[in-house]
């Protein structure tokens, strides 16, 4: 648990790092994570303690939480996934409001679920829920979220008119 936990700060600081020189930018949420995963990592380092990692995942997806529903309130009012996706999807206000709440009680669930398995089962049994099981619940979402985005996404084959072929004599 120790070496993974040492494994998963240095990865992750390579990662940050990465998207530094490449890009010269690292978005909010990957320092976010980074600080997390340093605190609690270095936590569970210090105090051979595997609590440290399981509250992680929890307030990582409670501060994503927040931070979705404080865009409600913060700035320009705009919901974050607002800002994040309008530039490629057209939608009225309200449709915004449902996605961001449902995102943000998706985190809220995710922080609840982990604390349950954390909880009630073995840390071995956490660790595959944590790998395998929050990855499924998020694709499984991804997915609702595609199904309720496609509705407002407009094909554009079918906007396109057509002008029929016009079959011509070939020329003497």
């Amino acid at each position: 648990m120790l070496a993974a936990t040492g494994a998963l700060i240095a990865a992750t600081v390579v990662q940050v790092a990465f998207n530094w020189f490449r890009h010269k930018k690292v978005e909010k949420m990957h320092i976010i994570t980074l600080v997390l995963v340093v605190i609690f990592g270095g936590a569970t380092i210090y105090f051979k303690d595997p609590d440290f990692l399981i509250w992680k995942v929890t307030i990582a997806n409670w501060l994503f939480a927040i931070v979705f529903y404080a865009s409600h309130f913060i700035g320009n009012k705009t919901p974050i996934v607002k800002r994040m996706m309008q530039a490629n999807i057209a939608m009225p206000d309200h449709a915004w409001q449902r996605l961001s709440f449902s995102w943000i009680l998706f985190f809220i669930l995710t922080g609840v679920i982990n604390l349950i398995v954390a909880h009630f089962y073995s840390f071995d049994i956490w660790v595959d829920f944590k790998l395998f099981g929050i990855l499924g619940l998020t694709f499984a979402f991804v997915i609702l979220q595609g199904i309720f985005l496609s509705r407002f996404i407009k094909d554009e084959d079918t906007d396109m008119v057509t002008t029929p072929k016009i079959k011509t004599q070939p020329e003497e």
